[in-house]
């Protein structure tokens, strides 16, 4: 079963740095999408980050120029270096595997950001 296992978060200074991990199992991110995704406390899951097979990548406009999402296929990981942190990045960060040719959808179990003021 596959399996994404995110690392990372925790409780940072308003204008701090985190960065988020997202290590797989029995998949192969070289053949995946890979996104992060987040959930503030009553609001809706959002996209954050993106990263194709390929490499491009794409951000939500509020995290643009401070959050950069990269993979390393060798480790098999994707990360999110998040800096200048802001207190509305709080929430719940999610990695997603996602591959829709072959209807694969995978996600984390999330881990906890918290910005404070």
């Amino acid at each position: 079963q596959v399996q994404l296992v995110e690392s990372g978060g925790g409780l940072v200074q308003a204008g701090g740095s985190l960065r988020l991990s997202c290590a797989a199992s029995r998949i192969s991110l070289g053949i995946v999408n890979m996104a992060w995704y987040r959930q503030a406390p009553g609001k809706q899951r959002e996209l954050v980050a993106s990263i194709t097979r390929a490499g491009s990548t794409m951000y939500h406009d509020s995290v643009k120029g401070r959050f950069t999402i990269s993979r390393d296929n060798a480790k098999n990981t994707v990360y999110l270096q998040m800096d200048s942190l802001k207190v509305e990045d709080t929430a719940v960060y999610y990695c997603n595997a996602e591959r829709s040719l072959y209807r694969w959808d995978y996600w984390g179990q999330g881990t906890q950001v918290t910005v404070s003021s």
